[in-house]
């Protein structure tokens, strides 16, 4: 979901294609993106309004998508520490690499916050494996799963937290808008 908020908004965009390899250019050339529109941030923020990017949004939601299911695969089949592995070491990877793609602010230096932040979790991930690897896990049961999710208290809660997340991440708080009425005087 945040990568179509990206998509909508123009953030987290990629490099313009001019600026890239010509590779890389021939690889994503007809799939690349092109924003419209002054509100958004790829315009406001670089004046890339028009050109041609990277669509590193698309390709983050689509290898997003690939391995969360290819870990829900896993899970379901009790390979537990297999399941974190794959998601953690191949969505923080493509974090690392990801970042090197795009053409956004994202702090002074060679390395942004985020792309070390990423590796941080590869290792922790990994380590967390290590550390608790060789225990034995029961099978994987989706229906106690669901059963459990079944109940009042936590649909309620579970619904507060969505609520709670949309008022505060569903309004913007770089851009406005207003609303205006007027009456057709040939109309009346």
């Amino acid at each position: 979901m945040g990568r179509l908020a990206c998509i909508s908004f123009g953030c987290c965009y990629g490099k313009p294609l001019a600026e890239c390899h010509p590779w890389l250019q021939r690889v994503v050339g007809s799939h690349s993106f092109v924003f419209s529109g002054k509100v958004k941030k790829i315009a406001y923020e670089r004046g890339l309004d028009g050109e041609r990017v990277v669509p590193i949004q698309a390709v983050t939601s689509v290898l997003y998508i690939a391995v969360a299911l290819g870990g829900l695969m896993l899970y379901m089949k009790s390979h537990y520490s297999a399941s974190l592995i794959l998601t953690t070491v191949v969505t923080q990877s493509w974090r690392v690499l990801s970042e090197m793609l795009r053409a956004d602010y994202r702090g002074e230096g060679k390395l942004s916050a985020y792309q070390i932040m990423a590796a941080l979790v590869v290792a922790y991930g990994c380590l967390t494996v290590f550390w608790f690897s060789g225990r034995s896990e029961p099978a994987a049961d989706l229906g106690s799963g669901i059963v459990s999710l079944w109940d009042p208290a936590v649909l309620l809660f579970l619904q507060f937290i969505g609520l709670a997340t949309f008022l505060y991440t569903g309004r913007s708080m770089v851009t406005a808008s207003t609303m205006s009425f007027h009456v057709i005087k040939e109309r009346i």
